[in-house]
């Protein structure tokens, strides 16, 4: 029985390695974030203010909520934002020092409704929604952009007119 050793095999590893090694630096990366993250606290009405825009469907309920509109907001984003921060609130992952009333645990709140609390028709879709461009991705990549921001400049990262 004969190996062969292809070029294409060589690159292949080739490519493996720097993979690993930019997965490795993200990882790194993201560590020092949320280390900074869990040092600074956020109040109760801005997790409510940070979880409502990330999870903003559109452009209707954005500029609703800007203008203070919450009466127009439908019962099912109202329901939805409720759940997020009932899982931020309650879950026993969100009660340790670094999540409770921090900004970490304000966002470890939107990622944990998506991977523990909604429902998904099987766990391909769940897959899709939270690793291939689906809604979940979606709005925690939003919610991660909120939290940088707010861990600059405070409640005027939610001020988006």
């Amino acid at each position: 029985m004969k190996i062969r050793h292809t070029q294409n095999v060589k690159e292949r590893l080739q490519q493996a390695h720097k993979l690993m090694g930019i997965s490795n630096r993200l990882s790194e990366d993201l560590e020092i974030i949320f280390n900074k993250w869990a040092k600074i606290k956020i109040s109760d009405p801005n997790v409510k203010r940070l979880i409502q825009l990330a999870m903003v469907p559109n452009k209707e309920v954005l500029n609703n909520i800007q203008s203070g509109k919450e009466n127009e907001l439908s019962s099912y984003f109202i329901n939805m934002c409720d759940r997020v921060f009932e899982y931020g609130m309650s879950s026993p992952s969100q009660l340790t020092d670094t999540t409770r009333g921090t900004l970490f645990g304000a966002y470890n709140a939107i990622t944990g409704y998506y991977q523990n609390v909604r429902s998904y028709r099987d766990e391909e879709a769940k897959l899709k929604s939270l690793l291939f461009g689906g809604t979940a991705e979606m709005r925690t990549q939003r919610g991660f952009k909120l939290c940088e921001e707010f861990s600059t400049k405070g409640e005027e990262a939610f001020n988006l007119n």
